[in-house]
């Protein structure tokens, strides 16, 4: 079958800390102290050492025409930049990549629009972009609107929309413009759930109609629904890859065995990283274990404090599906503030989780920025308990439990009709 996309020994290097060249006042001024550096027998000053951050490393993929491929890893695999080099937004370092076809991309907020032109003049300028007549723009146009939701706005600039119309606006052009190759990044998640539905179904039209998908998403359920195929990446470098039933397994083994480091040791992790999170402790109600129904208090060591500090706690089921958010930065009158500690504990007085395994997350932020995410802190393991007086045996369907109560028939006498 024909190759859509073919990368490679694909390598993507950037460094750190240096902008890669210097202004003509930097040379003049370093020319003229020369002679004096001289005199006074003074090397010039010692650069700092490169910093290299390897984004992409030696990789090496082939997807057909007509697949659907999900791409999944922690935050900083490599993910975001092999859809820009694959997207031409960037240039790789070593290696090579083809694309066969036009392609359309949705990648940030913003990429590919200008700010100053309303919606219907962006959607012409992305269709000429794919190489797209005027007249095969117009025969989708009233479609790319219609998808989008946002026709009462098409004639406003789009530096005035909101981020969910911008998204709207991006992926119906990117998706209704008939690209050869289709490439959706996470930036989905920012839509309402009503559009994230529209979205992958969309892309599941697009895929029958014999195009190519490439798709990002930290939801496994949505990958598995969509693709036929995975991509684990992991520091760059392709670690598996196959059906995407086998790939996402070894996704989460992959993502288990690297709970169990030490978190400050951890590099899987993203943010400014000024203050981290270097320990989190689960502790179980009376039982000793996390019991459906009984207390649950969680524990986050942080490096330290800053201003507007904040920590939240992201609960995943096994298809890594979020299903609950402890987040600390919704205050609460019933929080308690302590001086001098650098902890942030968390009580769940009754568990609404059913039995299981629970992957736990964790974000710290302060100073208005995230400055440490750490996927897979920790893992959740919940034995079945009783929640509002009625047992919780297994998972008969669903994440949670609530306590509920029933009004039924007596059926000790029944007898029939």
């Amino acid at each position: 079958m024909t190759f859509a996309v073919r990368t490679t020994a694909l390598s993507k290097d950037y460094v750190l800390g240096e902008r890669g060249y210097r202004t003509l006042r930097e040379s003049l001024s370093s020319n003229a102290l020369r002679p004096l550096r001289r005199a006074l027998r003074q090397s010039p000053p010692a650069r700092r050492q490169r910093q290299v951050l390897q984004a992409l490393s030696d990789l090496d993929l082939e997807i057909s025409q007509g697949e659907t491929v999900g791409f999944v890893g922690h935050n900083g695999a490599g993910k975001s930049t092999l859809l820009k080099v694959l997207s031409r937004i960037t240039e790789p370092t070593r290696g090579s990549a083809a694309v066969r076809g036009r392609v359309g991309s949705l990648l940030e907020v913003g990429t590919g629009f200008h700010p100053e032109l309303t919606g219907r003049e962006n959607v012409f300028l992305n269709g000429a972009l794919l190489g797209m007549s005027r007249r095969e723009i117009q025969r989708r146009f009233d479609e790319i609107v219609d998808f989008s939701g946002v026709e009462a706005f098409l004639d406003t600039p789009v530096k005035r929309y909101s981020t969910g119309m911008f998204v709207r606006l991006a992926f119906a052009v990117a998706a209704h413009l008939e690209p050869e190759v289709l490439i959706v990044d996470e930036v989905l998640s920012v839509g309402d759930a009503a559009f994230q539905r529209r979205s992958v179904a969309r892309m599941g039209e697009v895929a029958r109609e014999g195009r190519t998908v490439l798709f990002v998403s930290h939801n496994i359920a949505v990958v598995q629904a969509l693709c036929s195929r995975a991509v684990v990446l992991e520091n760059g470098r392709k670690i598996a890859e196959g059906p995407t039933a086998e790939a996402v397994t070894q996704y989460v083994r992959r993502l288990e065995q690297n709970a169990s480091a030490d978190l400050l040791e951890r590099t899987d992790r993203s943010g400014r990283g000024y203050v981290r999170v270097s320990a989190l402790r689960v502790h179980g109600g009376p039982s000793g274990f996390p019991r459906t129904g009984e207390p649950l208090v969680l524990e986050i060591d942080v490096t330290g404090v800053l201003r507007a500090a904040a920590c939240a706690v992201t609960v995943h089921n096994a298809l890594g599906t979020p299903v609950l958010t402890l987040d600390s930065g919704q205050a609460s009158p019933v929080d308690v503030v302590r001086p001098d500690s650098r902890a942030f504990v968390c009580t769940v007085d009754e568990l609404p989780l059913v039995p299981g395994r629970y992957r736990l997350d964790v974000s710290l932020s302060g100073d208005g920025y995230v400055q440490d995410l750490v996927p897979a802190a920790s893992y959740l393991d919940v034995e079945q308990g009783v929640l509002g007086r009625r047992p919780v045996i297994g998972p008969a369907g669903g994440d949670v439990a609530v306590a509920h109560r029933w009004e039924v028939p007596d059926s000790t006498t029944a007898g029939g009709e």
